[in-house]
């Protein structure tokens, strides 16, 4: 099974979705215990929110396999995304509500890890590396958007309700401050929905690591609560109506990063 589905666009703008994979090869899946077998840590549907993005003119690359197989969105080395927090690591070992993953006996050691890193992480981020490069050669600039979601509520991680849209720019340090104020502005302007800049997830490995704004490369991560657009239960049903003001949020998102130039104030 490949690893990734690609739509290759022409504007400065890619979109990735590292999380919302659900396959399992049999010889892991069956290493899982029953709450791991569920998934329950699946960004579900982000890939079917960003759908709309390929007419846009943007580039949409979305991760086939879990999160549980390896996390495209952790550091290969194994440094903590935030020092001092409850961090998953690289291949996870709890679900986010803090029950095994793995069966007994069944936790990859780190020669497992380093095996799938090589399997499933590598070539993921060598073909995204080889896009957000086509786009920054052919633009002299890109744009990454980095799309997530997560319960609206899970203490593990996070006192309270989560805001509905958590955007990242790892503290101003993977983006222009322009790119940054017109994307705050815009998930902002909605009444309907509650934004933060900056707040708990702040960006993960992926717009730490592609983030280079002296480079001409722009990335954030926006981190949708689950409840703006589904069911957050089992079976994690997708809920159009529910769904629709959402996506609209995220169509102006993406049309103005797509039409966005260095440069221009926001």
């Amino acid at each position: 099974m490949n690893l990734w589905t690609l739509h290759r666009g022409e504007s400065p703008l890619l979109v990735d979705v590292p999380h919302a994979g659900t396959h399992v090869p049999d010889a892991i899946a069956m290493r899982l215990t029953e709450a791991g077998r569920t998934l329950p840590d699946t960004d579900w549907h982000v890939e079917k929110l960003y759908a709309f993005a390929r007419d846009a003119g943007a580039t949409l690359m979305a991760a086939t396999h879990s999160r549980y197989v390896v996390d495209l969105n952790r550091d290969p080395a194994g440094v903590a995304l935030y020092a001092g927090a409850d961090n998953t690591e690289l291949v996870p070992t709890r679900t986010f509500d803090n029950a095994p993953i793995w069966r007994e006996g069944g936790v990859p050691d780190p020669g497992e890890v380093a095996a799938r890193t090589q399997a499933y992480f590598t070539p993921y981020h060598d073909a995204f590396a080889d896009e957000v490069e086509r786009v920054r050669l052919r633009h002299g600039f890109a744009i990454v958007l980095d799309g997530h979601s997560i319960r609206a509520e899970v203490p593990r991680f996070f006192a309270g309700r989560l805001p509905d849209f958590n955007l990242g720019t790892a503290d101003g340090a993977s983006a222009d401050s322009a790119i940054e104020r017109l994307a705050a502005g815009i998930v902002a302007e909605d009444s309907a929905f509650t934004s933060v800049v900056n707040g708990r997830f702040r960006g993960g490995w992926i717009t730490r690591r592609y983030g280079r704004p002296r480079a001409g490369v722009h990335a954030l991560q926006l981190e949708v609560a689950q409840a703006a657009y589904m069911d957050e239960a089992p079976p994690y049903r997708w809920d159009a109506r529910r769904a629709a003001p959402l996506e609209a949020v995220l169509r102006r998102l993406v049309a103005a990063l797509v039409a966005w130039r260095p440069g221009r104030a926001s």
